[in-house]
C-alpha cells in the first residue's frame, strides 16, 4: 500500500505515470495520485476524469477476480456428478491428519494423487507423512523445553500445535498438486475409517513412538 504522503514527494510527471493505461499500480495508488495532482492545481477535462475512473474500476475488478480465484483454489469442489472422479474428501483427510497424525492423512492424499496420475507428488506425500513423525517428536520436545520460559499458545499445547502444522502442510500439498477447481465425488469412507482404526491401534500399542501425539497425552 502506498501512502499519500509518499506520493506527495513525487513530481508531476511521476504522478502522471500512475494515471496511464496499463500501469502496474494499485487502484488506491491511482486514486491518490489523481487527488494529489488535483491538489497541485492540475485541471482535468471530464473525458480525462472518466478515463481515470475507468482505469481505477478496471483495476478493482481485476483485484476482485484475483481474490475470487484464490478463494476458489482453496475450496473443496465436491460434486454429485456420476462421471466425476472419486477421491477421498479433503476435509476427511485433514481431520484424520489432525487427530491421528500425518501418516494416515498422507496415505489417503497419496492415493488421491495416484488416481490423478500425479505419481511424483504421491511419492513425496507418502515420504513426508512418515518423516514428519520424528520431526513432530523433536518439535514437541523443543516446545516443551521453551514452554517453561514462554507461555504462548504455541507452547501450551505443543502436540496440538505441531499436529496442526502437519495438517496444514498436507492441505498445501493437496491444493498445490490437485488440478485447480477439480470437481470430484467423495469416495467411500470405509477405507479412511479402516486406516484410522488401524492407526489408533498402532498409536496406543507403541505409545513411546507416538508420544508427541495428543491422543497419547490424553491416554496418559
Amino acid at each position: 500500500m502506498v501512502k499519500k504522503s509518499v506520493l506527495r514527494k513525487l513530481s508531476d510527471p511521476e504522478l502522471e505515470n500512475y494515471l496511464r493505461k496499463g500501469n502496474r499500480f494499485t487502484p488506491e495508488a491511482v486514486q491518490m495520485a489523481f487527488e494529489v495532482l488535483g491538489e497541485r492545481g492540475k485541471i482535468f477535462r471530464e473525458q480525462e476524469k472518466s478515463q481515470i475512473q475507468q482505469i481505477i474500476q478496471h483495476k478493482k475488478a481485476q483485484e476482485d477476480l484475483k481474490l475470487q480465484e484464490e478463494q476458489e483454489m482453496w475450496k473443496d469442489h465436491i460434486t454429485e456428478d456420476p462421471t466425476a472422479i472419486q477421491l477421498f474428501s479433503r476435509n476427511a483427510i485433514l481431520m484424520i491428519s489432525f487427530i491421528l497424525g500425518t501418516i494416515p492423512g498422507s496415505i489417503l492424499l497419496g492415493i488421491n494423487f495416484i488416481k490423478l496420475k500425479k505419481y511424483a507428488p504421491a511419492v513425496f506425500t507418502f515420504i513426508f507423512g512418515f518423516l514428519y513423525l520424528p520431526v513432530q517428536h523433536f518439535l514437541v520436545s523443543f516446545l516443551y523445553k521453551i514452554g517453561t520460559q514462554n507461555t504462548s499458545r504455541l507452547t501450551r499445547n505443543p502436540e496440538l500445535s505441531v499436529g496442526g502444522i502437519g495438517m496444514l502442510i498436507l492441505l498445501i500439498l493437496s491444493v498445490s498438486f490437485t488440478p485447480k477447481k477439480l470437481p470430484y465425488r467423495a469416495a467411500s469412507y470405509i477405507v479412511p475409517i479402516l486406516i484410522s482404526v488401524l492407526m489408533i491401534v498402532i498409536i496406543y500399542t507403541f505409545q513411546d513412538l507416538f508420544s508427541s501425539y495428543f491422543l497419547v497425552r490424553l491416554a496418559r
